[in-house]
């Protein structure tokens, strides 16, 4: 999309930060693997920079809005 965005066809387009949620992952498999969390809707653990986050239904960790790309931001990431 990068190249959509520089060359205007495309204003903005939104994707969770792909960075953040790797992060997120780790953490979640960190805490599942130490016992820290069962993986049971209410579940809580530390995810570092990211702060807290909370187990849903179904075993489901969300890692919030998404992060919208534009034309101000996207040479920023390398991917």
């Amino acid at each position: 999309m990068r190249e959509y965005v520089e060359d205007g066809t495309v204003t903005a387009f939104a994707l969770w930060n792909p960075a953040d949620l790797g992060y997120l992952a780790a953490y979640a498999a960190q805490a599942l693997v130490t016992g820290e969390i069962a993986g049971d809707e209410g579940d809580t653990f530390d995810a570092g920079d990211l702060g807290s986050y909370e187990v849903g239904a179904d075993g489901v960790v969300l890692l919030g809005d998404p992060y919208v790309f534009d034309a101000d931001n996207i040479g920023d990431f390398d991917f």
